[in-house]
């Protein structure tokens, strides 16, 4: 896996379409954080394993 992808972390996000999973830069948020993300704010739910195979960064759960 490249450096470039290690980097940053995942958000999982639910929209009316379904889920969504966006890369994201920098240092991923904290448990209880909100973000803001297309205008709307979120909430961190958990944060987990990327549920990408061989994929080593940290994926944001987020709630509207």
């Amino acid at each position: 896996m490249s450096a470039a992808m290690a980097e940053g972390y995942l958000a999982f996000v639910w929209t009316p379409a379904g889920y969504e999973l966006h890369e994201e830069h920098g240092d991923p948020p904290h448990v209880g954080d909100a973000v803001e993300r297309d205008g709307r704010t979120w909430h961190v739910l958990k944060i987990a394993s990327s549920p990408l195979p061989n994929d080593p960064r940290p994926c944001a759960y987020l709630q509207g």
